[in-house]
């Protein structure tokens, strides 16, 4: 049977649930679409050895417990690409960077330890940008993947390597880790579902740390249900995990829904693209023939969003590095003292923007700096979270466009902050915690090659339902 590497998860575990095909067959299909064009895209860093042997012993699994009379879980024998700074227990996981290359996991995130639970195949590791800092996976130590929709631009990232492998039908879904859009943003790139959980929905226990109050693990995969899926195998309390929340807490307003959408159209006035706006607005107009009331809103503080990120997350990239210091463990150059052993190890193990954004994070936290841009920072945090609050108490989602643009070309950004823009939508959602997904919303035209766009939904603390509920709407 041919193309069982294009299945939805949903799709294939319906087959395999009938007994049609085999969760070998399917890791075949996907091994061989990765022999046929992983060299070409760069997406897996590696490719694990035993892949027919993880999908041979779900097919066993399954078969023990049909005649148990147990249900499977719809993950057992699906296969699974991981993104490189998600540790699974024996496996290498280098972050993408030089400072981790030959590291190998000794235990398993709580995210794999559940997926294994469920039974699912892992592919290999996927590339990203250099401990996840980066809007285009260009920043990868290890050289940049490519977009399968178009192999001159970037799939997005950090991320971008876990979509790539989904869109390239390498893998039927992946997980992505997000800190300001870095699933969302390549879900968007390369026409796939991207959902960033409630801060704290899903353990980080196990996720190589860059913002510890930003990260979230989630779900890439084509469709919504198949998001939903994966989430709802991942999310749960973790005792190793001090942040993560139990069902009680963040219960959010759930369904049945309002059937109303916000629209801060103030913040659309400048810098998204004409075509991706006109793509939104027939988004937003299929959900006004489903019976969606289109509200318009004013966040503002929204426009400080970028700039407030852009303090945080640097700030917390400079503590969470720190441990990073070639005397413990990773990469270790030696100099002619303990000094020149740091600055060594760091130089050689790091890259342009991993050390950009450590320099900027230690500024903003030095002493004479601290109070005037991380104090502030905070305090803006506060109101931007206040404010999404009390305008998600009145609607069921905040829609935006994920990105201003589509996929962009591999090097046309090379300005580091005119890159930073592209998150200008997507950061706010960590900021406050709230829950977003990207649903792909259409193509653009760019140089004769038609492209993905994504629409964004926020939704209040712990709605996940309400949206995969209006993702589904849009995707239908």
């Amino acid at each position: 049977m041919s193309n069982l590497n294009e299945l939805s998860i949903t799709e294939a575990a319906a087959k395999l649930k009938a007994g049609e095909i085999t969760a070998v067959d399917l890791a075949r299909a996907c091994l061989a679409e990765i022999e046929k064009k992983n060299k070409d895209l760069n997406i897996f860093l590696e490719v694990f050895d035993d892949v027919i042997a993880q999908a041979g012993a779900a097919d066993a699994r399954r078969k023990a417990e049909s005649s148990e009379g147990k249900e499977s879980h719809p993950l057992l024998g699906i296969p699974l690409a991981i993104k490189d700074n998600i540790l699974i227990e024996g496996r290498k996981v280098s972050a993408a960077s030089k400072m981790l290359e030959n590291y190998t996991a000794t235990y398993d995130a709580t995210v794999i330890k559940k997926l294994k639970e469920a039974g699912a195949v892992f592919l290999g590791r996927t590339n990203m940008d250099e401990f996840a800092m980066g809007g285009s996976t260009e920043n990868s130590a290890f050289g940049p993947t490519k977009n399968p929709l178009d192999p001159s631009r970037v799939p997005g990232g950090s991320s971008g390597g876990s979509a790539a492998a989904v869109a390239a039908h390498m893998a039927l879904g992946s997980l992505g880790t997000d800190t300001g859009g870095s699933i969302r943003e390549p879900a968007a790139f390369c026409g796939l579902v991207g959902f960033k959980p409630t801060y704290g929905k899903v353990s980080r226990s196990g996720l190589i740390a860059m913002g510890s109050s930003l990260d979230q693990a989630g779900p890439l995969a084509h469709t919504v249900a198949d998001a939903e899926l994966l989430f709802n195998t991942i999310k749960g309390k973790d005792a190793l995990d001090s942040t993560s929340l139990d069902q009680s807490q963040w219960q959010g307003r759930t369904l049945p829904l309002q059937k109303r959408v916000g629209v801060p159209r103030h913040l659309l006035k400048e810098g998204v693209e004409s075509d991706v706006l006109q793509k939104f607005e027939e988004s937003l107009k299929q959900l006004q023939a489903k019976g969606y009331e289109l509200v318009d809103i004013e966040l503002p503080s929204a426009p400080l969003a970028l700039s407030v990120y852009y303090v945080i997350m640097p700030a917390e990239v400079s503590s969470n590095l720190a441990r990073f210091d070639g005397v413990r463990y990773g990469l270790s150059v030696k100099g002619e003292n303990l000094f020149d052993d740091y600055a060594k190890s760091r130089a050689a193990g790091f890259g342009p923007e991993v050390r950009r954004r450590i320099m900027l994070g230690t500024y903003v936290l030095s002493a004479g700096y601290y109070d005037a841009y991380y104090g502030k920072a905070l305090a803006a945090r506060d109101k931007l979270t206040e404010e999404f609050k009390k305008v998600l108490a009145e609607v069921d989602a905040i829609a935006v466009p994920t990105t201003p643009c589509p996929a962009i070309k591999i090097g046309e950004k090379s300005d580091p902050l005119s890159m930073y823009l592209l998150d200008i939508f997507t950061v706010t959602a960590n900021i406050t915690g709230n829950p977003a997904i990207s649903v792909p919303m259409g193509m653009v035209e760019r140089e004769g090659v038609q492209l993905p766009v994504g629409i964004q939904l926020t939704a209040a603390h712990g709605a996940e339902d309400i949206l995969f509920t209006i993702g589904k709407e849009v995707e239908a």
